[in-house]
């Protein structure tokens, strides 16, 4: 495994390629075991040695210009079935938009989950590309995210969510909330 480096407005993300896959893309910080376990497992290159690192840079320097809303990468994950389940429901949630903890448990059959998705979330290896920034507090709050809340707000900010004031209903959720649920 390898990765490279990119400074990002939310801090300097580290993107790990495995075969000819993206596997992991996390925040530099030296507090997070969960990031640094991936970096130690790799060996760091400059993005132009491995052609998926380029591509990588490049979507994810687009996003940040807010020049792409979708990313064309090649990405492999691993974890239990439920993450992956969590993982797939999370790509889904459209670029802008948000959904709940609680409205992603209730996709995978049932409100009770909701801790479960936060805990799958929380071990999303591929941060941005899996829009685990895009899950929020039943009542529209900024909540539960391993990179913290600061970035999950300037990433949503830079996908242009606004959070409503309390007591208000977001569209975006009630767009989803209609949704038929999908197994």
């Amino acid at each position: 495994m390898i990765h490279t480096l990119l400074t990002s407005p939310i801090g300097t993300l580290a993107i790990g390629v495995e075969g000819h896959r993206i596997r992991f893309v996390t925040l530099v910080d030296a507090n997070d075991a969960h990031a640094n376990k991936f970096i130690q497992q790799s060996r760091q290159v400059f993005a132009e040695e491995q052609p998926q690192l380029m591509q990588a840079v490049r979507q994810l320097t687009e996003y940040f210009k807010g020049k792409r809303k979708e990313f064309s990468l090649p990405i492999h994950y691993r974890g239990t079935a439920f993450q992956k389940k969590v993982w797939d429901q999370l790509l889904r949630i459209p670029y802008g938009q948000t959904k709940s903890y609680g409205q992603l448990a209730a996709s995978l059959g049932g409100k009770n989950k909701a801790r479960a998705v936060g805990g799958a979330a929380h071990n999303n290896p591929l941060l941005i590309l899996i829009p685990c920034h895009r899950l929020i507090g039943s009542d529209g709050s900024l909540t539960g995210f391993g990179a913290g809340i600061d970035a999950k707000q300037k990433l949503l900010a830079l996908e242009g969510w606004k959070p409503l004031p309390q007591g208000q209903s977001n569209s975006n959720q009630e767009a989803l909330e209609e949704e038929p649920q999908k197994e």
